[in-house]
C-alpha cells in the first residue's frame, strides 16, 4: 500500500508560503507521452515524489516520471536536469487534463488516470464505481462486464457470450439517491479472442445515456499482497462486493499468466473488474478453483489493453460468428511418415 499524503499540518504550513517563493523553486516534472507536471517537491522517497500544486498536493510514482527539471538555485545557476534510472513504464494514453487521460486520436476505448488517484476505503470506491460495472445476460446464462467509455463499450469475457448472438446488459444508475435498473437488448458484439477469453460489446439502444466509465491501471505497478476488490454478479446475485489481496500476478495457468486472488470469485463473477485501492481495474475475473477456497484469477488488464488497441483483428462479423479465427487443416505428417515407413519396409524385404 503506498503510503498516504503528508500530513495536515505540513501540507498547510506549505500553503501559506508567498506564490514568488513557489515560482522560484518550482520543479516540473516530465511524465511520459510529453506530459508534464510544475510544482514545489515537498519530497523524494524511493518509489514516489510528493509534490505541491499550490492548491493540492499529490504523490506521483517514480515510474511515471521520465525526468526533473529544476529551477534556478539560490545562487542563479540554473539546477541541472535530472534524469530518472530504470526502464521505461508503458506508455499511458495523453490526457485532457491534469489528471484523467481519455481516448486520443488513434481509436483507443479506454481511459487511464496519468497521476494515480488517492488510495480510498472499498466503502468508497463501491458508491463510486457502482454503477461502471454492469450484470451480463444471455439465454444460455449471465455474467459481468464494465464500461470503458461513456458511449456505450464494454468488456466481459469471451466464454459468458460464446454461441450467443442475443445479449442484454443490465445497469444500475444512481437517480435521487436511489438505484434505477435499466436493462439494455440492443447490443453488438464489436470484437471477440476466444483464446484472451475477452469480447468487446457495445450499447446501441436508441436514447441510451452516457454511462460511467472506469480507468484501467497497470499491472507493473501492482505488488503482491496489495489489496484488491471485485464487483460483479456471482450466482446472479447483482452489485456483490467482494475483496482479498493479490496473491500473486504471474500464476501459469493453461499457457497463460493470471493474476491469483483471495478475493471470491464465483460463476457470474465472470467478465467483472478486479480493482485495486485507486479505484482502477487491474484485471478481468474469469475462474477460479472449484475444490479450494480463495483461489480466483483473473486476466492482466495488460491483455485487456492489447486486445483493445488491435481490436480489428478480432472483429466480429455476423455473417461470420467464428471471426476471426480459421481453422486450417492440420499437416497429415503422421500420414506421410507412415506411408514412407511403409515404403521403405517393402523395399527392405
Amino acid at each position: 500500500m503506498r503510503s498516504p499524503f503528508l500530513p495536515a499540518l505540513l501540507v498547510r504550513s506549505v500553503a501559506v508560503v508567498g506564490m514568488a517563493t513557489l515560482v522560484a523553486r518550482a520543479e516540473t516534472l516530465q511524465l511520459r507521452e510529453k506530459a508534464s507536471i510544475t510544482g514545489h517537491i515537498l519530497a523524494e522517497k524511493k518509489d514516489l515524489i510528493v509534490v505541491d500544486l499550490g492548491y493540492t498536493v499529490i504523490s506521483v510514482p517514480r515510474s511515471q516520471v521520465v525526468r526533473i527539471l529544476r529551477s534556478p538555485d539560490v545562487d542563479g545557476v540554473p539546477g541541472p536536469a535530472k534524469p530518472i534510472a530504470g526502464p521505461l513504464p508503458t506508455a499511458v494514453v495523453p490526457p485532457v487534463n491534469p489528471v484523467v487521460g481519455t481516448a486520443p486520436a488513434d481509436g483507443r476505448l479506454y481511459a487511464v488516470a496519468m497521476v494515480p488517484p488517492p488510495e480510498r476505503t472499498v466503502r468508497e470506491l463501491v458508491g463510486l464505481l457502482g454503477e461502471g460495472v454492469v450484470q451480463v445476460r444471455t439465454p444460455g446464462g449471465l455474467g459481468s462486464g464494465f464500461f470503458l467509455s461513456e458511449d456505450g463499450y464494454l468488456i466481459t469475457n469471451f466464454h459468458v457470450i460464446e454461441g450467443e448472438t442475443r445479449i442484454s446488459i443490465e445497469v444500475y444508475q444512481l437517480k435521487d439517491g436511489q438505484l434505477d435498473r435499466r436493462s439494455y437488448r440492443d447490443i453488438r458484439i464489436v470484437a471477440m479472442n476466444k483464446f484472451a477469453d475477452l469480447a468487446l460489446l457495445k450499447v446501441e439502444d436508441a436514447g441510451a445515456p452516457k454511462f460511467q466509465r472506469v480507468l484501467l491501471g497497470d499491472t507493473d505497478a501492482l505488488a503482491q499482497g496489495e489489496r484488491v476488490f471485485a464487483i460483479g454478479s456471482p450466482l446472479g446475485l447483482e452489485r456483490t462486493v467482494t475483496e482479498g489481496i493479490l496473491s500473486t500476478k504471474t500464476r501459469p495457468m493453461g499457457g497463460d499468466l493470471y493474476l491469483q486472488t483471495t478475493a471470491q470469485i464465483n460463476p457470474g463473477n465472470s467478465g467483472g473488474p478486479l480493482f485495486n485501492l485507486r479505484g482502477e481495474v487491474i484485471g478481468v475475473t474469469n475462474m477460479k478453483l472449484t475444490f479450494g477456497e480463495g483461489l480466483g484469477f483473473a486476466i492482466p488488464v495488460e491483455q485487456v489493453k492489447f486486445f483493445l488497441k488491435h481490436r480489428d483483428a478480432f472483429a466480429y462479423d455476423n455473417d461470420n460468428p467464428s471471426n476471426a479465427f480459421r481453422y486450417l487443416e492440420p499437416p497429415h505428417r503422421l500420414k506421410g511418415a507412415t506411408d514412407t515407413a511403409a515404403a521403405a519396409g517393402e523395399t527392405g524385404r
